[in-house]
């Protein structure tokens, strides 16, 4: 797997993660990074600017590095902590979305995020890069259906909180104490009929523009903090 990026490069380089080779360019000067190299005792491939050009469709800063593809968490290895949170992206396209909202969870320390197999963004280097690295510290699953999942999750006492502005309430009326499962719909089309049926709440965040929705990462920022401020 291809990933780009100086703030990705230092997450995976003091990770334990595999890195198969990093390529350079030749006017490359970041000095914490070529000692993470060297700590590492990986021999980059320097390229020259002409060289490096090949790679110019990606925001690299000068360094690409080739690692092993990324492995998913399991639902086991966050579920069952106390009071745990975790965020549900119904079939999210975007994967700027996506490493956005990776960013938002591991700031606020989200306990988990689960997307679905299917018809779904995963792991890939925009995510990465879009993450600024905070991918390496966030538990991500993947799951096969979303639905099974809900009712997993709510075999083991969670609440799950869906959005969206039809037949819903003010996210701020909400109790998010206890386990709390958030659901983001996607970009287009937002939450499935079958997810939304299976929610024990459906929020809202109150519009006061001209426009009526909001991007779904920007969404999720507002939902996640608030459900961790209800909870301080």
């Amino acid at each position: 797997m291809l990933v780009y990026g100086r703030n990705v490069a230092k997450e995976i380089l003091n990770s334990d993660k595999k890195v198969e080779k990093i390529i350079i360019q030749e006017d490359f000067k970041d000095e914490m990074i070529i000692s993470l190299i060297e700590k590492r005792k990986i021999r980059p491939q320097t390229m020259s600017k002409k060289e490096f050009s090949r790679f110019d469709k990606y925001s690299h800063q000068g360094i690409i590095l080739y690692i092993e593809d990324f492995k998913y968490a399991e639902l086991e290895d966050f579920i069952y902590e106390e009071n745990a949170k975790v965020v549900i992206l119904d079939h999210l396209e975007d994967p700027h979305n996506l490493g956005a909202i990776i960013r938002t969870c591991e700031a606020a320390g989200i306990n988990g995020i689960i997307i679905p197999k299917d018809r779904s963004v995963g792991v890939n280097s925009t995510v990465m890069k879009t993450s600024t690295g905070a991918l390496e510290n966030v538990n991500l699953a993947m799951v096969t259906n979303l639905n099974q999942t809900i009712k997993k999750l709510k075999d083991n006492g969670f609440w799950i909180v869906g959005t969206d502005m039809e037949d819903s309430i003010d996210y701020r009326e909400i109790d998010y104490s206890g386990k709390i499962a958030l659901v983001i719909g996607s970009e287009g089309f937002g939450m499935s009929e079958s997810v939304k049926k299976s929610c024990d709440f459906i929020a809202r965040i109150p519009m006061n523009g001209k426009v009526n929705s909001l991007n779904a990462s920007v969404a999720a920022g507002i939902m996640i903090y608030e459900v961790i401020r209800s909870n301080k």
